[in-house]
């Protein structure tokens, strides 16, 4: 369950993002829209995308993700048994929340030609460690609330900012991962091989959903 809230503030009240004083921002914004569009008309395998992260482990509970050509690492605080170098995995969860939010304030702002000045967004989640120590069955491993605050600023009217906000949360692709169940498939591999108990199409392990 996920919960947003929207401040509005007037555009002395913060400082204006300097890519909102771009006019050529808005305008490549709508194109790329309005080239998707077109290229999907035309095909609709041209809507399909596949997005791929790697990640491997290091020193204790250190990841190292690769994705094309960028590079992060995800750490643990030490009291979760890590050296504290980087976020932990929810953290960047929150953060890709986050980030997509802003990216898709950005592009319906264009898309519904709503001026928008400057975003802001934060994210906090709740976690019962429970559920990944395995103290208690009943209790989930994940957040159990995520909870998301949006300060937009701008020239136009409460009401257009409403607007603008449901249509980012219909269409925000990490808040639909957050909110709606997705089918996760894990394939095992070990020593090179399918672990045994594999399936036919090469799968092992689990398959679940994420609320």
């Amino acid at each position: 369950m996920s919960t947003t809230e929207t401040a509005l503030l007037t555009p002395a009240a913060t400082d204006t993002d300097p890519a909102a004083a771009d006019p050529g921002t808005a305008d490549a914004l709508r194109g790329i829209f309005d080239a998707t569009g077109a290229a999907v008309a035309e095909a609709e395998a041209a809507a399909h995308a596949v997005f791929r992260a790697r990640g491997t482990g290091e020193d204790g509970v250190l990841t190292r993700i690769t994705i094309g050509r960028h590079e992060l690492t995800v750490d643990e605080p030490a009291t979760l048994g890590g050296g504290d170098t980087a976020a932990n995995p929810v953290e960047h969860a929150l953060a890709a929340l986050i980030s997509c939010q802003v990216v898709a304030y950005r592009f319906w702002a264009a898309r519904l030609g709503v001026t928008l000045d400057a975003v802001e967004v934060t994210a906090e989640g709740d976690l019962d460690v429970r559920g990944f120590f395995g103290l208690d069955d009943a209790v989930r491993p994940g957040f159990t609330a995520v909870r998301v605050g949006v300060v937009l600023s701008g020239p136009e009217t409460a009401e257009r900012y409403a607007e603008l906000q449901r249509t980012v949360d219909a269409h925000c692709p990490v808040l639909d991962l957050f909110s709606r169940a997705t089918p996760v498939a894990t394939r095992l591999t070990v020593g090179g091989e399918a672990a045994v108990g594999a399936g036919t199409d090469g799968s092992a392990g689990t398959a679940g959903g994420a609320a």
